[in-house]
């Protein structure tokens, strides 16, 4: 019996710009008001001795209406905890509480201020462009409360809430999470399972969900890895595809299960969009007033074909099992993978350096039938006694060289322990990219192509390290400590700002002192760096920078005059001054270097 399982996730785009944005505030839970509490109770009030009566200390018939006023006026300047009970100030004699129980105590008389509450966070949406409209894609729930759907127009969200959030939506991204998804369910759960629109996966059950503890338990698990995942999800399992997808989405319950054959029993209630039919179908059964699934089900195929068409009679024959519906499972990439099993335990270098050769041989040719080159390779070593150490290499662009492989091996041949002998050698390329044929036109003719560093790259990476080998690149922004990145050493980086920059650029701006120089707008004309004394014989700038205000309230007013100045020496020096010079805000006036030139 054919068992198929529907998993729908109906706030995959909100869910995923959660995850996405942890800097998004939360409104916090609202504290309990603290009342005031004094640590002295002070002495008890109760005497020790016999004949005591309830409320005789605070309703003596010998007091005037006066005092009684005072009295009542001093319990309520009493703490909190020291406060009597209105049946204390009374003159009844019914028993009084234990002056040491907890009790609830009157309010104050003057109420607390309230405590200030974080600002809750703007409802949130996303925005997609449907023809020259701004639609809602996904919605919060706070949005959603707010009756804020899928489907609606922006603007009219924006109008109907003022301070609304809108994010625009990913597509791509959202189908990135489903794919993901998909393939852990083909590697962990059943070998057949489907991406299923834009909010759902399909899982083939059929001879597999007994090695789950049943369907019960399997739908429990899944439902439990999305919450985990911070990810809405309702899961349905039927006979059929169609019917899977219609429960799962239109059922109304976390998990939904019906046994083969009880499909029919199932849809009847179902409204019609669950068949999977376009809207203009819907249109034309609404004018019919057919609404559910369960309104087709007695009539006639022949009218029903007329009025509707045959994609939704197509539709309802899938859901109940008439007509085939196939799944297209996702086929998971498998990693190239070359064994060698030695007839003898080996321990020298050369003999293992010639299986590794070997290995590559077998492992080139199969990234050569899948059109891929090695990014990244694994080679993996069984000792006799049963332990296994791992040597990964890479390189900087995809490959099927199997000779510039090997050397890259042989430049860590070194770090391999053979112990008692290795007896299995095992080969993956754990990163492959595509890689296809390279023309050779230009070479043939006698010209001289571009030079191919990757090689190069590749050998001193393996000497000296992967992050021994960078280039620089700028980044747009006005302080020069952050205006550099690394990237790799085959990359071309974005270009440089047209103002001169120094070659060198310290890591962090070291302070000068004895600087002698003319405020506001003038050079220093001395100044000692490291302990030398440095005599300027020529300047140039100033060159102003302000500090980023976006980043951090401390830089609104920062202000640096950078200034390009050579010594006696012939020495060229990058250095600032902080502050404008007029301005005391902009800057405490100190001298820093930052650079060098040539």
């Amino acid at each position: 019996m054919t068992r198929v399982a529907s998993l729908y996730l109906p706030m995959l785009p909100t869910e995923r710009l959660r995850r996405l944005e942890p800097a998004r505030a939360q409104p916090e839970p609202r504290a309990a008001p603290s009342l005031p509490v004094d640590d002295d109770p002070g002495a008890c009030s109760v005497p020790r001795g016999g004949h005591w009566r309830p409320g005789a200390r605070w309703a003596r018939s010998d007091r005037a209406a006066g005092d009684r006023a005072a009295v009542a006026a001093g319990a309520a300047a009493l703490p909190l905890h020291q406060q009597p009970t209105m049946r204390e100030l009374g003159r009844r004699s019914e028993a009084a509480e234990h002056p040491f129980k907890g009790r609830a105590h009157a309010p104050l008389a003057a109420p607390a201020a309230p405590l200030p509450i974080a600002p809750a966070a703007a409802p949130l949406i996303l925005a997609a462009p449907v023809g020259n409209r701004q639609l809602i894609a996904a919605a919060c729930p706070a949005a959603l409360a707010l009756g804020l759907a899928p489907g609606m127009a922006v603007t009219q969200a924006r109008a109907l809430v003022p301070g609304l959030d809108i994010r625009p939506a990913d597509p791509a991204a959202d189908r990135a999470v489903l794919d993901r998804l998909a393939l852990h369910a083909v590697r962990h759960w059943t070998p057949t399972a489907a991406v299923s629109g834009d909010d759902g996966i399909w899982l083939d059950l059929t001879g597999v969900a007994h090695l789950h503890g049943g369907e019960e338990r399997f739908c429990r698990r899944v439902i439990g890895l999305c919450r985990r995942l911070r990810l809405t999800a309702r899961i349905a399992v039927a006979g059929t595809p169609g019917a899977a997808h219609a429960l799962a989405r239109f059922g109304g319950q976390p998990v939904v299960r019906i046994a083969g054959g009880k499909e029919a029993q199932a849809l009847s209630p179902l409204p019609l969009a669950s068949l999977r039919v376009p809207p203009d179908i819907l249109s034309a059964a609404s004018r019919f007033g057919l609404e559910r699934v369960g309104d087709l089900l007695p009539m006639p195929r022949g009218p029903l074909a007329r009025r509707l068409g045959l994609p939704a009679l197509r539709r309802l024959d899938q859901a109940l099992g008439r007509v085939a519906e196939p799944i297209v499972p996702v086929v998971p990439e498998e990693v190239p993978v070359a064994t060698l099993r030695l007839l003898e335990p080996i321990g020298t270098a050369e003999a293992i350096e010639q299986v590794i050769r070997d290995l590559l041989a077998l492992l080139v040719e199969q990234l050569r039938e899948g059109g891929a080159g090695a990014r990244a390779l694994v080679l993996a070593l069984e000792r006799v006694d049963g332990s296994e150490q791992r040597l990964p290499i890479g390189t900087s662009r995809a490959t099927r060289d199997a000779a510039h492989l090997a050397r890259l091996f042989h430049l860590r041949i070194e770090r391999i322990d053979p112990g008692s002998g290795i007896e299995t050698m095992r080969l993956a390329a754990t990163r492959t990219e595509p890689l296809g044929a390279t023309a050779l036109g230009t070479t043939l003719a006698g010209d001289d192509g571009p030079a191919d560093l990757s090689t190069l790259v590749d050998q001193l990476a393996g000497r000296a390290g992967a992050e021994a080998l960078f280039t620089v690149g700028a980044v747009e922004s006005d302080v020069p400590e952050r205006a550099t990145a690394r990237h790799g050493p085959l990359d071309a980086p974005p270009g440089w700002p047209a103002w001169t920059r120094p070659v060198r650029l310290l890591r962090r701006p070291e302070p000068l002192s004895n600087v002698l120089a003319l405020l506001p707008d003038q050079p220093p004309r001395r100044f000692t760096w490291r302990g030398q004394a440095h005599a300027v014989v020529a300047g140039d700038g100033p060159e102003r920078i302000h500090g980023e205000w976006w980043r951090r309230d401390g830089e609104v007013w920062a202000v640096r005059d950078y200034f390009r100045v050579e010594d006696d020496s012939g020495a060229r020096f990058w250095l600032f001054r902080r502050g404008d010079g007029v301005d005391a805000a902009t800057g405490d006036l100190s001298w820093y270097m930052h650079g060098m030139f040539g």
